[in-house]
């Protein structure tokens, strides 16, 4: 059996690489490639209590049963994207925008983009690099993604929003690389006919995205850096 192992943030920097081709027979389960890994890499021991899993870009449990040719990811809690920096951003059909880039977000070209005249409300949440944490002032952050799974989750939290409130369109854009203070990591755009709808759309988009979505951040200080990483999400994320 040949499994492909997909490592992110810490654990990357850890054993030295972002992927590693796994072949045994006696893997049935995510838990036996995990320990496998672990006797090869002794260093990753004790990870598996704060990391998520995902088996070919859906996540999974350490129960979860593997097969030939899956592409499995070992990550830490989400912690929270390429597009050509001009005015407008590759669109679905329906004029939504989802997407991860590794230039400045263009917040005012995306609301220009997304709004229609049948909007009576645009949302827009906009997360900037603020210049401290804690107290401790904050140089610049990197950030790095599963890039195609967190498409993927990107795109499903579009879709929820739709089957929760009468919404025209949604745009989110995250940002991957270094960060300067000021630049803008994500933004989430809501347009509809009603404030409320866009407002109530809004906050569970940026919620979800915090939760659910592979984007982790390096924050980068004058005496040190750490990876910021969230919480193990709960059933309902």
């Amino acid at each position: 059996m040949n499994i492909e192992v997909l490592l992110f943030a810490r654990l990357r920097e850890v054993v030295g690489k972002d992927r590693l081709m796994v072949h045994r027979h006696e893997m049935a389960n995510v838990r036996d490639v995990w320990d496998g890994l672990r006797a090869q890499y002794p260093q990753v021991g004790g990870f598996d209590k704060s990391l998520l899993v995902s088996v070919n870009q859906e996540f999974a449990g350490w129960d979860t049963p593997i097969k030939d040719g899956d592409e499995l990811a070992f990550f830490p809690p989400v912690s929270g994207g390429n597009a050509a920096v001009d005015a407008t951003y590759p669109a679905s059909k329906t004029g939504n925008v989802i997407q991860i880039v590794r230039n400045p977000i263009q917040l005012q070209a995306l609301v220009e983009q997304l709004r229609q005249s049948a909007d009576g409300a645009v949302v827009v949440f906009d997360g900037i690099v603020r210049n401290n944490t804690q107290s401790r002032r904050t140089l610049y952050l990197e950030y790095e993604g599963y890039e195609p799974m967190a498409l993927r989750k990107m795109r499903e939290i579009e879709e929820d929003l739709r089957r929760r409130w009468p919404i025209n369109r949604v745009g989110i854009v995250h940002r991957l690389g270094r960060l300067e203070i000021g630049e803008s990591s994500v933004v989430i755009v809501v347009t509809s006919a009603h404030r409320q709808a866009a407002f109530d759309a809004c906050q569970r988009a940026i919620d979800t995205l915090k939760k659910a979505v592979p984007i982790w951040k390096k924050e980068f200080f004058e005496d040190g850096e750490i990876w910021v990483e969230g919480e193990m999400p709960s059933a309902e994320a």
